[in-house]
């Protein structure tokens, strides 16, 4: 990188696109302390990537064996490294068949493991896990939920995929509210999870069935962002002051919400063959206080 250039000037000048949203989620004003995840520390960026859909056989995406390769090295060519990626769901397409499943979950892990960093987080998608209640995805990326601190930010992943009728469960919730007890109300927190939270089109499953009762727990907080995947493009919503944020699909694009009566692919277009499959960076911080993101069309 130039001397004199920092990244968000590179990113201007190479043409990665603008900034497309900012919630209200910052360092700033953090709390210090081993609850909060210590004092703010600067601002950072993540990656976020979702519905991979490793094994997908289909004519919505001649290329799919190529497409998580492309975006890989796409995301190995930034100037800078993300602090850590993660990946919000569907890494492996449906299959009913728990060796394949195994085995689509094996490439899948031998695949990303061509990215440079090494801080990889993984969250099921129904594909991956609403077949076996999550049994294979538990035994190659671990829990399918949990949390971790990063820089003064608290990031929630949650599971409400692995209960096939897309629900987080009595259990999860118990755990959600103990999590989050005693948690300064101004404490920044970021959500990750597969399906969105509030019913966007529930007739299509993008919705969680108690996800009520989560953002319910949530609200008190003053600084909450959702990022989630599911619906295979960007959307963006709010609950209140809860900002949800849909990621762009690997594979192939689904129909908008509300746009029609199903939600089968988006056909390939031979002339734009990856038209609506992208990658996001998250940026958290900076001197505003602000959650931004940059879309990376795949091309």
């Amino acid at each position: 990188m130039q001397a004199g250039l920092d990244r968000r000037d590179f990113l201007r000048l190479a043409g990665y696109g603008g900034v497309v949203f900012a919630s209200g989620l910052g360092l700033g004003a953090c709390a210090t302390g081993a609850r909060s995840g210590g004092a703010a520390q600067g601002d950072f960026f993540f990656v976020q990537l979702s519905d991979t859909h490793w094994g997908y056989n289909g004519p919505a995406n001649p290329d799919a064996a190529g497409t998580l390769p492309k975006a890989i090295a796409a995301v190995n060519a930034l100037p800078v490294d993300p602090d850590f990626i993660v990946f919000t769901g569907d890494l492996t397409h449906l299959t009913l068949d728990g060796d394949l499943r195994r085995a689509r979950m094996a490439q899948f892990r031998d695949q990303v493991a061509a990215l440079r960093v090494r801080d990889i987080r993984f969250l099921p998608g129904e594909h991956d896990a609403s077949a076996d209640h999550g049994a294979a995805y538990r035994e190659f990326f671990g829990p399918s939920h949990y949390t971790f601190d990063h820089k003064g930010i608290h990031f929630i992943a949650l599971d409400n995929v692995s209960d096939p009728a897309g629900a987080l469960g009595a259990e999860q919730l118990d755990w959600l509210a103990k999590d989050l007890a005693g948690r300064p109300l101004d404490a920044p927190i970021v959500v990750l999870t597969h399906r969105p939270l509030f019913d966007l089109q529930p007739q299509w499953g993008w919705a969680t069935q108690d996800g009520d009762r989560a953002l319910a727990l949530l609200e008190p907080y003053a600084r909450v962002t959702v990022f989630y995947g599911h619906i295979h493009q960007e959307n963006h919503h709010a609950t209140g002051h809860i900002a949800h944020h849909s990621a762009s699909s690997l594979i192939f694009p689904l129909p908008a919400p509300g746009s029609g009566t199903d939600h089968k692919p988006l056909p390939w277009d031979p002339a734009h063959p990856y038209r609506g499959l992208a990658w996001r960076e998250v940026t958290l911080g900076g001197a505003d206080a602000q959650a931004r993101s940059q879309e990376h069309p795949l091309a």
